[in-house]
């Protein structure tokens, strides 16, 4: 399945303001992943400066940055993402909500340097999967944080992410360049980098993978054959939305010996 034309497709669907906040509050209940990321950066919150400034690498539709500047209205938050539609996209929504003080979008291509000792937070959720050279990344990630920074990144893991459970099956989402990352592996990476206190734990587990083929992988699948199941998709949430919530909250209180996904935590000490 091809995933940027449908992200390009609701970007032109949801430029109406007032459409656009509604999108992001769905987005924000219904993805697991803004779950548990959301659960991670109110911790995050309490260990960096109050007016922090905060990097959302890959910002994409820009969910993560609304959520940001919602979260913290002191910080600073800057999304950069390489396609310039969708720069340009969040660009116009931002600014005209007033916030293109403390909220800016610009282009840009994570293997090239992203900045020096620029940010308290660094956020990267479903991104690495899609970037052949990750070492790179991660150490322009690393360079891109000031001293005691934080980088937080949600990401597909090895145990069945990306709808792959060998490695012989394809990713469900044919711009992945990698199915998922072993906790080993991601560890390595960022160690190598120059990153300390690195944790990694599972999401998506027994429940989160139910809400993802509810909520992601059957109405993205029919999308893909046909943009007319557009129609159709207000009353097919409405019907699997109230369970997704329940599986959602079932898999954000377990911690799990296994999971489709990874949220990962590092820091730059210095």
């Amino acid at each position: 399945m091809r995933y940027e034309p449908i992200k390009a497709s609701l970007n032109r669907f949801f430029k109406v303001t007032w459409l656009r906040r509604l999108f992001y509050f769905l987005l924000d209940l219904l993805l697991l992943r803004a779950w548990h990321v959301k659960r991670e950066l109110r911790k995050i919150a309490k260990s960096i400066p109050v007016d922090a400034s905060a990097l959302d690498a890959g910002s994409g539709l820009g969910q993560y940055v609304w959520r940001m500047a919602r979260m913290n209205p002191d910080w600073l938050v800057t999304g950069i993402d390489i396609i310039k539609e969708q720069v340009e996209d969040c660009t116009g929504f931002f600014d005209r909500l007033g916030l293109s003080n403390r909220v800016r979008f610009r282009e840009g291509d994570l293997t090239k340097q992203v900045g020096t000792g620029l940010y308290d937070l660094i956020l990267s959720v479903d991104v690495m999967e899609h970037i052949k050279d990750d070492v790179t990344v991660f150490q322009n990630f690393f360079g891109a944080l000031k001293p005691n920074g934080v980088l937080l990144i949600s990401t597909p893991s090895d145990q069945g992410g990306s709808n792959a459970h060998d490695s012989h099956d394809g990713s469900f989402v044919d711009e992945h360049v990698r199915n998922g990352y072993g906790m080993n592996d991601i560890t390595e990476k960022l160690a190598g980098a120059g990153f300390s206190d690195i944790s990694v734990r599972y999401t998506y587990g027994g429940a989160g993978q139910i809400s993802w083929r509810l909520s992601m992988w059957l109405p993205m699948s029919i999308l893909n054959l046909s943009k007319l199941f557009f129609v159709l998709l207000p009353f097919y949430y409405a019907a699997v939305f109230p369970l997704c919530l329940v599986l959602n909250w079932a898999d954000l209180l377990v911690k799990h010996p296994s999971g489709t996904g990874l949220l990962v935590k590092a820091v730059k000490r210095g």
